[in-house]
Parts: structure tokens; sequence; C-alpha cells
């Protein structure tokens, strides 16, 4: 007996409500990132003064990349975009993580983002205390 090829069948979804929907896609693209003045000046990496290759990011720094990555659904080039732009946006002065060192570092980081809410806006807000 012949094998059959199935064809591939799309799924479609009725929309009933479309302000709701449209309202939803733009809250999708709303961000409000804090960045505490601490969290701000531990970014960066002060050099070791040992011979080799130099970190240049913070855990904090990588820690909150990968936040975002998770929260947006990002790939890591992705991210590495998003988080620059956000950075410029905000006229910070600081360079975000490549993502390469976002590969890198998340090897060793735990990133779980708990609870998020399925409702409303999304307040990230990035503090320096925890890693001091």
């Amino acid at each position: 007996m012949k094998s059959r090829v199935h064809p591939t069948y799309k799924t479609r979804y009725r929309v009933g409500n479309w302000r709701a929907c449209e309202r939803a896609r733009v809250r999708r693209g709303d961000v409000t990132l804090w960045l505490s003045p601490d969290a701000l000046a531990a970014w960066g990496v002060p050099a070791s003064g040992r011979p080799g290759g130099q970190q240049r990011f913070s855990d904090l720094a990588i820690e909150t990349a990968l936040t975002l990555r998770l929260v947006f659904g990002l790939a890591l080039r992705q991210t590495e975009g998003f988080v620059r732009s956000i950075l410029t946006v905000m006229r910070a002065g600081l360079d975000a993580p490549d993502q390469k060192t976002l590969s890198r570092r998340s090897q060793w980081l735990d990133v779980a983002v708990r609870n998020l809410p399925a409702k409303g806006p999304l307040h990230l807000i990035v503090d320096s205390t925890v890693f001091q």
C-alpha cells in the first residue's frame, strides 16, 4: 500500500473583537525599562589586570539582556539589537552585549522569568543590589 502525503493545513483563527485585538498588538510593543543608577554603574566590569581576554559586561548586564530575551521570546541576535536600541533611546552611554557573549555566558547564568502578567503592561526594573 502506498503511503499518502497529506497536505499541510494552516490553522485559522476568527477574531471576534477587533478593537481588543488591535489594542493588544499595540501593547506588545510598549516597553518600560527602569535601570537604577547603581545598575547603570554596575553594567561594565573593571579590568582585572590579568593577561588574556577581559569580560566587558557584568552578570547584571547579561542577566538583564537574557531576561528581556525570555520576556519577548527573542533570538540572541534580536536580543542584542533590542538591548542596543533601548540603551540608545535611554541615552545611557552603555554598550549592549553581543550575541556570542550572551550565548557563552547564558550557559552558567540561571535566568528565569516568573509570574509574567497575562494582561497589562510589564515593567522590568533592574537593580544592582542583588549582585553586590
